[in-house]
């Protein structure tokens, strides 16, 4: 069973962000989680009686660390707000409904990298897409493939959007639309660091 460790958060800071992310809009300077509290991590696990704590971490895992977040820390701020530990913000939902674990396996994380963008600014909604088209390769008995899901999948310029979304190729469908769109997911993110013993956990994929 995965090894998930929480401490309590300190006193929330009074920052102003803007000089250290100037080119972010000011949707994502005021896009904070309310989940900020030892309590609020044990209700994401109490909620879930039947996948506990692999809701955070894959079987065996002992190198990543979920938290809840600092009150007033922005989605988009990276390891310069953080005396450079690495860390990145991932949204409840994505655990909660698309039972997505952590940490990421290769497929995973050589997406993000392709694609150039951080975990928590996919939308849900993409990342549905991911895990689906990882349990059809799975039930066939194929590994994933990044190369194989681009040439189904495209990724959309956010333009006015905080989210990068995928969207199926034109003549490419093997999945089909949503039923409903995650909402309600705003708002509501972990903070993901790593264990002291292995600082490259969280290696290889953007932050």
């Amino acid at each position: 069973m995965a090894r998930t460790k929480v401490t309590a958060n300190p006193p929330p800071p009074s920052v102003n962000y803007k000089p250290l992310y100037p080119l972010a809009s000011n949707e994502l300077l005021i896009e904070t989680s309310s989940l900020t509290s030892l309590a609020d991590w044990r209700a994401h696990l109490d909620n879930e009686p039947d996948f506990k704590r692999r809701a955070f971490g894959r079987e065996c895992d002992a190198y990543i660390s979920v938290h809840p977040s600092i009150e007033g820390e922005p989605v988009c701020i990276d390891n310069r707000a953080n005396d450079g530990e690495p860390f990145f913000f991932f949204y409840q939902t994505v655990f909660k409904c698309i039972r997505q674990c952590l940490p990421f396996n290769s497929f995973e994380r050589e997406l993000l990298t392709e694609i150039n963008v951080a975990p928590a600014q996919l939308h849900p909604n993409s990342w549905a897409f991911i895990r689906a088209f990882s349990i059809l390769h799975n039930y066939f008995g194929h590994a994933p493939s990044v190369d194989v899901f681009l040439h189904f999948f495209e990724a959309k310029n956010p333009g006015k959007n905080l989210w990068v979304s995928f969207s199926e190729v034109s003549g490419k469908v093997i999945l089909t639309l949503f039923q409903q769109s995650y909402k309600g997911f705003k708002g509501k993110f972990f903070r993901v660091c790593c264990f002291e013993h292995d600082r490259t956990a969280l290696d290889r994929f953007p932050l």
